[in-house]
């Protein structure tokens, strides 16, 4: 993964490059947050007999760190619920992460570059 940057000794990559790294980044935090919501839709789904539609509202809102909208009515669905939640907060981070990782390496490497002309 530390690979698809440069060192800081290498001069700073082009625009489009840095674009199409953008957008690879972008990519995978879709397809992160995408499978993310696959999951959550299944187990409320199979653990809360909710209807396809429910099932993406409830899986949506612990993803956007809201809450769910309907309250789990069997055990297993009531740990299914806290499991996802948790498993939410940390994958709302990491995609995050993702994301923001070329923009905030860039601003750091331009800034490593402009020291090291002083």
């Amino acid at each position: 993964m530390f690979a698809m940057f440069e060192h800081r000794s290498q001069p700073l990559i082009s625009r489009q490059a840095y674009l199409g790294r953008l957008a690879r980044s972008g990519g995978i935090g879709v397809l992160l947050i995408g499978a993310s919501l696959a999951i959550g839709m299944i187990g409320y789904r199979a653990f809360e007999h909710l209807a396809w539609i429910d099932a993406f509202l409830n899986a949506a809102m612990l993803l956007g760190g809201m809450g769910p909208v309907n309250a789990p009515a069997t055990d297993a669905g009531k740990l299914f619920a806290g499991a996802y939640a948790l498993y939410c907060g940390l994958i709302v981070i990491l995609a995050a992460g993702i994301v923001l990782a070329p923009a905030v390496h860039r601003a750091l490497h331009r800034f490593h570059l402009e020291q090291g002309n002083r």
